[in-house]
């Protein structure tokens, strides 16, 4: 009875909370980065009568980074950041396998440099940017924390990952083993000869399925074998470089995750606490990945109550 009480009164607050009458909101695209000709671009969105500097999100798509796009930010979570005294800038990056992962990393550091440096045109206080990501964006976030000059205030990982070199992603079958039969040829003809900065999961779904049955995803988004190189991959791997200086994190993973399993938030809470990171660890009882999207939404009681921790993780950082 408890339990449900609950449940009506957290999504009664979140209807509340997004239903402001009052609530207009202006978006503008800007390019924060230019290289070899391709245009990286960022959404920003505030309320359109914001006068003063907010707090800002930078959001950062999933798609195991090989495909997704900055406008894959769902317009229930962003109107809730916004109520809530944000603003959002959600922003493209090269994706895999035509950019690989040290290129990324350097689009997620210049989006923060420019986002640092162009903070009062974007109505966001340069000692307040947050970052939230989703699975591979979560992933993206994560490294964020180790960037030696401006790394975020604070992070929020969706179902990311501390480390992409073990078991658990360069073995075969992690998500679709024995469902889905891709020809190798057919899927690698997706791969474009320039770099792209947006992709859907329709027009890159026989690439990604072919990472999950050959098991060869960290090969494909780095171009180093995890299995002999495993030296190369320590600096892209969070959980091994955490120390003092990391921001605060909140980790939010459902256990019932067949993708990036929940093991990975696990082992990251556990390098956090022995470092004394702020941080806090939401493990979601019988959820699966990308479960914000994929069972109701902020209309689910359980899922909403995750987003009002996330807004009261962020209001606590001072």
């Amino acid at each position: 009875m408890r339990y449900n009480l609950l449940c009506i009164f957290v999504t009664e607050l979140c209807r509340q909370i997004m239903s402001k009458t009052d609530m207009k909101v202006t978006k503008k695209t800007f390019v924060y980065k230019t290289i070899n000709n391709i245009s990286i671009e960022a959404d920003l969105f505030e309320l359109t009568d914001n006068r003063e500097l907010k707090p800002g999100i930078i959001w950062l798509h999933g798609g195991g980074l090989i495909f997704g796009s900055r406008t894959d930010l769902p317009e229930e979570q962003l109107n809730f950041y916004l109520a809530n005294g944000y603003n959002v800038l959600s922003i493209d990056y090269r994706l895999a396998p035509e950019t690989k992962l040290p290129e990324t990393v350097n689009d997620i550091k210049d989006a923060f440099e420019w986002v640092h440096s162009n903070g009062s045109t974007l109505g966001i206080d340069s000692a307040k940017i947050f970052v939230i990501g989703h699975s591979g964006g979560a992933y993206l976030a994560l490294i964020s924390g180790c960037f030696e000059k401006n790394p975020p205030k604070a992070i929020v990982s969706f179902y990311g990952c501390g480390e992409i070199y073990s078991g658990w992603y360069n073995k075969s079958g992690s998500l679709y083993a024995g469902d889905i039969l891709t020809a190798e040829e057919e899927a690698k003809k997706l791969i474009s000869d320039s770099a792209l900065t947006s992709a859907s999961f329709e027009d890159r779904f026989d690439l990604f399925i072919l990472c999950e049955e050959k098991g060869f995803w960290p090969l494909l988004v780095t171009g180093h074998n995890p299995v002999n190189e495993k030296q190369w991959y320590e600096p892209y791997c969070p959980i091994h470089n955490i120390n003092a200086t990391y921001p605060p994190v909140l980790l939010i993973h459902g256990d019932k995750d067949t993708y990036v399993p929940v093991e990975q938030s696990i082992l990251l809470d556990k390098e956090l606490e022995s470092n004394n990171i702020r941080h806090k660890f939401i493990r979601v009882k019988n959820y699966g990945h990308a479960f914000d999207l994929l069972e109701g939404g902020l209309s689910n009681p359980d899922i909403s109550k995750v987003f009002l921790e996330v807004i009261d993780f962020l209001n606590g950082i001072s």
